[in-house]
C-alpha cells in the first residue's frame, strides 16, 4: 500500500509540473501572439482616424457598462444581445458589400446575380483578410471604403447605446437601458474597441491564411469558414476520449477489490469533539442560504428580462437594475454562496482532525466572516455605481466593474478576496500543525488537503494577472486561470479530499485508501483539466497550438466521469444502510445528486460544447448556459449544500431533522433544474446551434431569431423548472434556519 502511494504521488507531482509547464509557455505564446493594438490607425491617405489610446479607453467603456454581461466578445459573455464581434463584422460586411456593388452595378448587393456576388465577395475577402498592421511603426492601414463603414457602425451603436427612437424596440430586445452611454467621447472610444476586436476576428495572422480568432465567429461572406485543423482536432479529441475511456474501466475493474468495508455500530463523528470555532460556524451557512435565496431572485430577473428587455412585468426596472448589474450578481453570487459553504466546511473539518482550537482561532472565524461580509456587498455596489456611469475608468477598474464574467468584482474587491482566502488558508494549518508533526495514517490526506487548500487561495491571485488596459487576448487567458483552474479545478480537488475526509471520519473507509482514492482522483481530473483550460481559448486571440492542446485535453477531463455511476451507487449504498447512517441520508443523497450532474451537466452538457468543430458554432450560444448551470449549480452548488448538511448533522446530532422539507428541498431542486435545462435552455440552445451552421453567428444571436413566437414561448417554458427549483431552495433555507436557531447541546 505505501509503495502505491508514493508512485501515486510521484504521479501527482509529474502531472503538475508538466500540466503548469506547457500552460506557462503558451501563455508566453499568446503573450507574443496577441492580435496587436496598433499605435495608429490610418486610411490609406495617411488621416489618422483612431489611436491606441482610444481603444484601449474603448474598452474600459465596454468594461464599464458590463462588458461580458452586455453581450459577449470573441463568444464570452452574455446571450440576451448579440456578439459585438459578430455582430459589427456582419453589418461592417454588407455595408462594404453594398458599396461596392453601388459602386459597379448602381444596385444593392442583394439585386445583382450570383455571378456577381460572387466576384464582389472574392474582392471583399482580398481587402479585408490581409493584414495591413505594421510591426516596426505600429500603424493599421485601413482604406477609405472601410473607414466609412467603421464611421457608419459609430453612428449605429451610438444610436443604439443612447435613446435614439428608430432603435427603442432593439434596445428592449437586447436589454439594454435607454442611455446605457450618453458621452459622444465615450460611445466613439467604444466603437473603436469593437472595431479592434472584430478586426482581430477576420484580419489573417502574419504568414498565415486564417484569422487571429482562428476565423472565429463563422461568416461566409468575408471567408470565415471552420479550417483543417478545426476538423482535425475535433477528430482527435474524439478519438482520444474514447482510448481513454477504455483504459479507465480496465484500470478500475482490474483494481477493483470484492470485499466490503466495515460499517462501525455506532456512528464515529457523535463522540467526536465540537470545538467553540465549529459551532459558530452556522452563520456562514445562514450566509449561503441569504445569497442563495437573493442569487435565485436575480436569476429569475435575469431570465426574464430575455422576454421583456426593460422590465419586470411592466416594471421600468432597467432604471434601477439594468440587465447588466441583475446578471453580474447573479453570475458572482453563485461563486460567493458555493465558496462560502466549501471554505465554512474546511473550517469544520481542521479543528474536527487537530482536535482542538489553536489561540485566537474563534477570532479568526469570525474576522473572516465580517471580512465576507464586506467584500460581498462592498463589490456589488461598486458594480452598481460602475454600470449606472457614476464612476471615472481608474475608478471603475478599482471600485466598480471590470467587465470580464465570473471575475466581475473590481480589482480592490479582487485584492481583498485574495487576502480573506490566506487567511482562510491559515485558519485551515494551525489546528492540523500537531496532527501534521505526527506520523499518523492521516498525514498524507492531511497533506493533500493542505495542498488544495493552498492552491484555492494561491490560484485566485491569476485574477490580479491583468491591468486596466491589458490585451483581451491576454487578459482571457488569466481569467479563464481563475474560472476553470481555481472554480473547476481545485474546488474539484478540495472536494475530492473533503468527502474522503468526512467518510473516514465515518469510518465508511480507510484512511489509506481514502487517500489513494483521492491522490488517484486528482491525477485523473488534472491529467485533463489543467492543459484542458485551453478549450476556453480556442477563439481568444491565442495560436493554434492552444487549439490543439485544449481539444486534447479537455477530452480527458469527461473521462473519469464516464464512470461516475460507480460512484453514484456506492453513495446509494450507504444510504439504505439501517441504524446511525440514516442520520445522513440527505447529506449523502445530495453526494448522489453531484454524481449524476457530473455525469449530465459537466460530461455531456459540457463535452458537447469542447470539441473545436462544435464550439466553433456554438460558442456564445444557450448550450453554454446550460452547462454552466448542470455543471456549476449541479456539481458545485449541490456539492456546496450537501457539505453543509455533513457539517449541520455534526453540529446538531442531537436535534431530529425535518425530513420532509429536506425531501421537497433535494426533488425541488434536481427537479427544477433538470426541467430549466431540457424545456428551455436545450432547445433553444439546439435551435440557435442549427442557425449559426446555416446562416452564422451574428444570425443565431439576433432579435430576428430570439424574438420570434416560438423562441419566446421556450423562454417562458423555463418558468416551470425556476418555479420548482425556487420551491427547493426556500425549503432547503427554511430547514437550516429551523434547525440553526435552536440551540444544541454543544452550545448549552
Amino acid at each position: 500500500m505505501k509503495n502505491r502511494q508514493k508512485k501515486l504521488w510521484i504521479a501527482f507531482t509529474i502531472v503538475m509540473l508538466f500540466s503548469f509547464g506547457v500552460l506557462g509557455y503558451y501563455g508566453i505564446e499568446i503573450y507574443q501572439e496577441a492580435p496587436p493594438i496598433p499605435r495608429e490607425v490610418r486610411t490609406i491617405s495617411g488621416v489618422v482616424v483612431l489611436t491606441n489610446k482610444d481603444i484601449k479607453d474603448g474598452q474600459n467603456i465596454w468594461q464599464s457598462i458590463g462588458g461580458q454581461e452586455v453581450g459577449s466578445v470573441w463568444g464570452h459573455g452574455a446571450y440576451v444581445a448579440p456578439d459585438w464581434t459578430a455582430d459589427y463584422l456582419h453589418r461592417e460586411a454588407i455595408y462594404l458589400l453594398d458599396y461596392y456593388a453601388n459602386e459597379k452595378y448602381g444596385k444593392r448587393f442583394e439585386n445583382i446575380t450570383i455571378e456577381e456576388q460572387a466576384y464582389l465577395k472574392a474582392h471583399l475577402q482580398s481587402n479585408i483578410r490581409p493584414n495591413t498592421y505594421d510591426k516596426v511603426s505600429g500603424v493599421l492601414t485601413i482604406t477609405e471604403e472601410r473607414n466609412k463603414a467603421r464611421l457608419y457602425l459609430q453612428e449605429y451603436y451610438s444610436k443604439l447605446f443612447t435613446d435614439d427612437p428608430e432603435f427603442t424596440q432593439l434596445r428592449k430586445d437586447y436589454a439594454i437601458p435607454d442611455n446605457a452611454l450618453t458621452d459622444p467621447v465615450r460611445l466613439k472610444q467604444m466603437n473603436a474597441f469593437f472595431f479592434w476586436a472584430t478586426w482581430a476576428t477576420v484580419t489573417n495572422r502574419p504568414n498565415s491564411d486564417v484569422s487571429y480568432t482562428h476565423n472565429w465567429p463563422a461568416e461566409d461572406l468575408v471567408g470565415n469558414v471552420a479550417t483543417t485543423p478545426l476538423l482535425a482536432w475535433s477528430g482527435v479529441s474524439i478519438i482520444l476520449l474514447i482510448f481513454a475511456v477504455g483504459v479507465l474501466v480496465y484500470y478500475h475493474v482490474a483494481s477493483k477489490k470484492d470485499e466490503e468495508e466495515m460499517i462501525p455500530v455506532s456512528d464515529p463523528v457523535s463522540n467526536g469533539i465540537v470545538t467553540k470555532s465549529m459551532t459558530i460556524l452556522k452563520k456562514y451557512f445562514w450566509v449561503v442560504c441569504l445569497l442563495m435565496l437573493l442569487q435565485v431572485v436575480l436569476g429569475i430577473i435575469t431570465a426574464h428580462y430575455g422576454v421583456e428587455g426593460q422590465g419586470l412585468y411592466g416594471i421600468p426596472l432597467d432604471q434601477i437594475l439594468p440587465y447588466s448589474v441583475s446578471r453580474t450578481w447573479h453570475t458572482q453570487l453563485a461563486i460567493f454562496w458555493i465558496a462560502t459553504a466549501w471554505l465554512g466546511t474546511g473550517l469544520y473539518i481542521s479543528p474536527a482532525v487537530g482536535g482542538k482550537d489553536p489561540k485566537y482561532q474563534v477570532f479568526g472565524v469570525n474576522f473572516l466572516f465580517i471580512a465576507l461580509i464586506i467584500i460581498v456587498l462592498g463589490s456589488m455596489i461598486g458594480q452598481w455605481f460602475g454600470i449606472m456611469q457614476k464612476l471615472d475608468l481608474v475608478q471603475n477598474f478599482w471600485f466598480g466593474h471590470q467587465g470580464y464574467e465570473y471575475v466581475d468584482l473590481g480589482r480592490f474587491w479582487q485584492i481583498f478576496l485574495f487576502v480573506g482566502l490566506f487567511v482562510w488558508l491559515a485558519l485551515m494549518i494551525r489546528p492540523l500543525m500537531p496532527v501534521l508533526k505526527g506520523k499518523g495514517s492521516h498525514r498524507n490526506l492531511i497533506i493533500l488537503f493542505l495542498i488544495s487548500c493552498g492552491a484555492i487561495a494561491l490560484f485566485y491571485g491569476a485574477g490580479l494577472m491583468w491591468g486596466r488596459q491589458t490585451n483581451l487576448a491576454i487578459a482571457e487567458y488569466w481569467r479563464w486561470w481563475v474560472v476553470h483552474l481555481w472554480v473547476e479545478g481545485f474546488f474539484e480537488v478540495f472536494a475530492t479530499v473533503v468527502l474522503a475526509f468526512l467518510f473516514v471520519r465515518m469510518g465508511l473507509i480507510k484512511t489509506k485508501t481514502a487517500t489513494n482514492g483521492a491522490l488517484f482522483s486528482t491525477i485523473v481530473f488534472m491529467s485533463g483539466g489543467i492543459i484542458g483550460t485551453f478549450h476556453h481559448l480556442y477563439f481568444s486571440g491565442t495560436p493554434t497550438a492552444v487549439m490543439a492542446l485544449g481539444a486534447t485535453f479537455s477530452a480527458l477531463e469527461v473521462v473519469p466521469l464516464t464512470l461516475i455511476g460507480y460512484e453514484a451507487y456506492e453513495n446509494y449504498n450507504i444510504s439504505k444502510h439501517k441504524g446511525w447512517l440514516q442520520d445522513y441520508k440527505w447529506p449523502i443523497y445530495f453526494m448522489i445528486a453531484v454524481a449524476f450532474w457530473n455525469f449530465l451537466g459537466a460530461g455531456v452538457f459540457g463535452f458537447i460544447i469542447n470539441p473545436p468543430i462544435a464550439l466553433y458554432y456554438v460558442q456564445g450560444l444557450n448550450t453554454t448556459p446550460l452547462h454552466g448551470h448542470t455543471a456549476l449549480f449541479g456539481v458545485y452548488g449541490m456539492l456546496g449544500i450537501g457539505l453543509m448538511l455533513f457539517v449541520l448533522r455534526s453540529i446538531y446530532r442531537d436535534i431530529k431533522w425535518n425530513d420532509k422539507l429536506l425531501r421537497i428541498g433535494f426533488w425541488g431542486l434536481n427537479l427544477g433544474l433538470l426541467l430549466m435545462a431540457l424545456l428551455s435552455l436545450l432547445p433553444i440552445g439546439i435551435w440557435q446551434a442549427i442557425e449559426s451552421i446555416q446562416h452564422g453567428m451574428w444570425y443565431a444571436r439576433s432579435s430576428e431569431l430570439m424574438q420570434l413566437p416560438a423562441m419566446n414561448t421556450l423562454k417562458w417554458l423555463r418558468t416551470i423548472g425556476d418555479v420548482v427549483f425556487t420551491v427547493g431552495i426556500v425549503t432547503i433555507v427554511l430547514f437550516v434556519f429551523k434547525l440553526t436557531l435552536k440551540r444544541s447541546n454543544h452550545e448549552k
